[in-house]
């Protein structure tokens, strides 16, 4: 057994999940996967799918009063961040002094948290590879925060992935630009590596299948590979070859290094914006 899994299937306390939506609700499969108690947890979300309905069947608790429920060990906010200060007195409700209030909210500080919702606070940034279990987030524990809660915190981040821990809350927009936002960038990659086969004149369903299946699998070589990410890009590159030919255009002014970068700095700016 892992020792997030142990540590979920150890707890004893009431853990409230604002939000079954995506990542919410990967994240709920994932603690119960590993272990944790469905009679611990709480699920208030206005517009439950059919599976956080079964995982009330399962013993869940959803959407019950406030009254019902009382200070939770851990109040998880995964509601839509224009949503959260409206949600703000719902959740308080829940939150008790040491109450550890974690939150993958884009955009959301720790000040805010505590304004909003009181307790202690974790600022997580996820990504959706979450829902299979491949996800990585980066977390960053606001004052107050003690060692187990922070163990806690991790375990059930560490449910749906990796997870990286930083002392400065300010490397979080960032982090949200490159890793929160990145599987979006993979995707759009996917895309036009399609529509550039078809233009090249290949059917749209073949060219469809090699660009999903050529992004899909160069992932998980560079997951396993112990090669930096360069290496293996060279090892692919003969001189003088197709690959290099390609590779001049993508390396080239206004290609690959220019466009990220730019990118980049657009969802960093942005999350700075939302977090004021």
């Amino acid at each position: 057994m892992s020792s997030s899994s142990n540590a979920l299937s150890q707890l004893t306390g009431t853990i409230v999940l604002a939000g079954a939506g995506k990542m919410g609700g990967a994240m709920l499969s994932g603690w119960l996967a590993q272990g944790l108690d469905p009679k611990r947890v709480v699920v208030i979300e206005p517009h439950p799918s059919d599976e956080t309905r079964g995982f009330a069947a399962k013993g869940v608790k959803l959407n019950p009063a406030a009254k019902d429920v009382g200070a939770a060990d851990v109040l998880v906010v995964a509601v839509k961040p224009q949503m959260f200060r409206e949600a703000g007195p719902q959740l308080k409700s829940f939150v008790g002094a040491k109450t550890l209030v974690v939150s993958i909210m884009a955009g959301t500080t720790l000040a805010v948290l505590k304004d909003v919702c009181g307790g202690v606070a974790v600022r997580a940034m996820p990504n959706t590879p979450a829902a299979i279990g491949r996800g990585i987030t980066v977390a960053v524990a606001g004052a107050g925060v003690e060692k187990p809660q922070r163990a806690i915190a991790d375990a059930l981040l560490r449910a749906t992935g990796s997870v990286e821990w930083i002392d400065d809350e300010s490397l979080m927009d960032a982090v949200t630009a490159v890793s929160g936002s990145g599987p979006a960038y993979i995707f759009l990659l996917a895309e036009e590596l399609a529509r550039a086969g078809i233009a090249a004149g290949l059917p749209e369903a073949l060219a469809t299948k090699l660009a999903r299946e050529t992004v899909a699998g160069a992932g998980e070589l560079l997951r396993r590979s112990d090669l930096t990410s360069a290496t293996l890009r060279e090892n692919v590159t003969s001189p003088g070859g197709t690959t290099a030919a390609a590779l001049s255009v993508l390396m080239g002014d206004g290609g690959f290094q220019s466009l990220l970068t730019r990118a980049v700095a657009a969802a960093t700016k942005r999350s700075k914006e939302l977090s004021k």
